[in-house]
């Protein structure tokens, strides 16, 4: 019991945590990184193995506010490759710091195959055959395989399935969490070159011509009663949110980890603005969304 509570009080100690993510060239880092930075990490691809402990005294000297780090080590830093067991170890004894070693891997013929198909070459074969450089790669990390505290053969998974083993593996759940940014934009001022989808709302009854109205923006309720009140307001907005309601599964099925909407009218300060923030209200009801709504251009004629 006495040991339990230790261990317990050790745990409670620790302030940050350190993912240190390697493998076989080709066999997936890129996707790792990418999955990890999703979950809230900062990440830092190809790191000399000598600068681990800086980005240990990061976490520490950020007082909470940096507090996961994932860092790439491989073969293309290989003259720093020697230090890599030194900083290991310096992390390992580091109290207030969880630390954990991805390792990446896949079988020869995966990972020439890969290479064919990239037609790039293996960085320990650059002019050689690339099963040359996965050979002398191995074996080179058979010992960092045999510390890694975590081991993912990726031979026979697509890079959707890798991403949601990061994800349960790091994250504490299966489900992946969307992010749903709904903007709103003027047409007259250009698209949003960011937006995965385009709604023209140039359509709906235009507040711009009641005097009242004019100059105000969709974020004022009687802008908002003008705009909702329209029959074809409703039909509209019922089609859109059913038409999100069905997509947003499909994007996070597709492994999508975030998702811009852009609500666009002539000006971006009226109608847009107004489905915007509707759209904002009616989505996020589930546990593994969350939703931003921002209005590019509402205040640009105040410039």
């Amino acid at each position: 019991m006495e040991e339990i509570k230790r261990e317990q009080f050790n745990e409670q100690k620790k302030q940050g945590q350190i993912v240190i993510i390697t493998g076989m060239s080709g066999a997936g880092k890129t996707i790792a990184v990418q999955s990890l930075e999703d979950l809230g990490y900062f990440c830092v691809d190809n790191l000399p193995p000598v600068l681990i402990p800086k980005f240990a005294e990061l976490v520490d000297q950020s007082h909470g506010k940096i507090r996961k780090v994932a860092l790439v080590i491989d073969l293309r830093g290989r003259e720093f490759f020697t230090a890599l067991t030194e900083s290991l170890q310096y992390i390992q004894h580091h109290e207030s710091l969880m630390h954990e070693i991805l390792f990446l891997d896949a079988t020869d013929q995966v990972l020439v195959q890969r290479y064919k198909e990239s037609r790039r070459k293996h960085p320990l074969a650059p002019e050689g055959l690339p099963l040359e450089g996965i050979q002398s790669e191995r074996t080179m990390l058979e010992e960092l395989k045999g510390v890694a505290t975590q081991v993912i053969d990726t031979s026979r998974l697509k890079p959707l399935q890798l991403k949601e083993r990061i994800i349960a593996r790091f994250s504490g759940t299966s489900e992946q969490r969307l992010s749903i940014n709904v903007m709103s934009f003027g047409f007259k001022y250009g698209m949003p070159i960011d937006a995965d989808l385009i709604f023209d709302v140039r359509f709906l009854p235009n507040p711009h011509y009641v005097d009242d109205l004019r100059p105000k923006t969709g974020l004022n309720q009687e802008v908002y009663d003008y705009v909702m009140k329209w029959p074809e307001t409703q039909t509209f907005l019922i089609k859109l949110l059913d038409l999100m309601q069905f997509m947003i599964p499909q994007f996070v099925k597709e492994g999508k980890s975030q998702v811009v909407v852009g609500i666009g009218c002539t000006g971006g300060k009226h109608r847009s603005v107004s489905v915007a923030e509707y759209l904002g209200k009616m989505l996020g009801t589930s546990e593994n969304e969350s939703v931003r709504v921002s209005h590019r251009d509402a205040d640009r004629d105040k410039a």
